[in-house]
């Protein structure tokens, strides 16, 4: 069963109408076709202002939508070849974040993402894509392989936030979490980064320090998730599309805001809608600027991504 928000409450009520009239069409025989053209005009009439003005709340559920393609599907669909390593040599192997080494038009590259799963038994097997420190870890030894042989990094981000619990601050949370934005600024090869869904806290940004940084359309990118904001400032989740459009979390904030590099367009609906051609657009984007990255020298490279990561926030008086 398909998932419809409120907000989306006009197209379901267009297509509704839409298959009783051809239901009524194939029983009666009659020609109808007219009457469909001119409903199918108003659906996409409604489906582009509908979803060409969604508040910042509305973003972050079409970026928790249950269809949204997470990490592996968009690997599987933009890779060539993609082979997953496992463990950070430490601990264990953290199922919250994957990553491995591919090929990507043409070119080898390290891919790392959050996976949050598709079904109850993959959310609770991928912790709901909330990395412990061993994930983070996973991550940064394999960031740290890609330098060492060439690759280029690409990073995939869709979490709620690191896992919260005791053992992951036992075990160093803050600490990995720091070392990886300590690592990821200095890195020697070109690093891509890509919001493609929630993109909340230190969860996100423990892997989201790169010389390109773009947002899907529909995705959100914040210090804190609205629900959690809301909780915090009025002591009840009720606020959280107040918090929403606090938190300024939405792609187009975030670009205005100089924080991102570019904002990727979704198809009409969400990325849910064709998958395949968000795929395209994000594999278009990635190998433009792999090409560019490359041709920089390792010091020009690593100097600017520090330069614009240290200019974000200034304020000239």
């Amino acid at each position: 069963m398909e998932t419809t928000f409120d907000f989306e409450k006009p197209i379901a009520d267009l297509l509704m109408q839409i298959e009783k009239v051809n239901q009524v069409a194939e029983k009666t025989k009659v020609d109808m076709s007219a009457t469909v053209t001119e409903l199918q005009g108003k659906l996409e009439e409604t489906r582009k202002e509908i979803y060409s003005s969604l508040s910042g709340w509305q973003k972050v559920q079409m970026a928790r939508h249950p269809d949204r393609p997470q990490t592996l599907d968009y690997i599987q669909m933009i890779c060539d070849e993609f082979v997953e390593l496992h463990g950070d040599r430490n601990v264990r192997d953290d199922k919250a974040i994957v990553g491995g080494l591919a090929k990507l038009g043409g070119h080898s590259v390290m891919v790392i993402g959050h996976q949050k799963g598709k079904n109850t038994k993959e959310r609770q097997f991928r912790n709901f894509g909330m990395a412990n420190p061993e994930g983070y870890r996973k991550a940064l030894r394999l960031m740290r392989m890609a330098e060492k042989f060439g690759k280029p990094v690409v990073t995939f981000v869709d979490t709620m936030g690191a896992y919260p619990g005791i053992e992951a601050e036992e075990r160093g949370q803050a600490e990995a979490i720091a070392r990886n934005l300590l690592e990821m600024s200095v890195l020697k090869v070109p690093v891509i980064c890509i919001i493609i869904g929630e993109g909340a806290s230190g969860g996100a940004i423990g892997i989201g320090v790169g010389d390109k940084v773009y947002m899907l359309e529909h995705s959100w990118y914040s210090v804190i998730s609205p629900e959690s904001c809301s909780s915090i400032l009025w002591r009840s989740w009720d606020y959280k599309e107040k918090a929403a459009e606090c938190l300024k979390l939405t792609a187009e904030n975030m670009y205005s805001n100089g924080l991102i590099d570019g904002i990727l367009p979704e198809p009409l609906g969400g990325a849910h809608q064709n998958p395949t051609q968000m795929a395209e657009t994000i594999k278009d984007q990635v190998v433009k600027d792999i090409l560019a990255l490359s041709s920089k020298d390792v010091k020009t490279l690593v100097n600017e991504r520090i330069e614009k990561f240290c200019s974000m926030g200034v304020v000239v008086e």
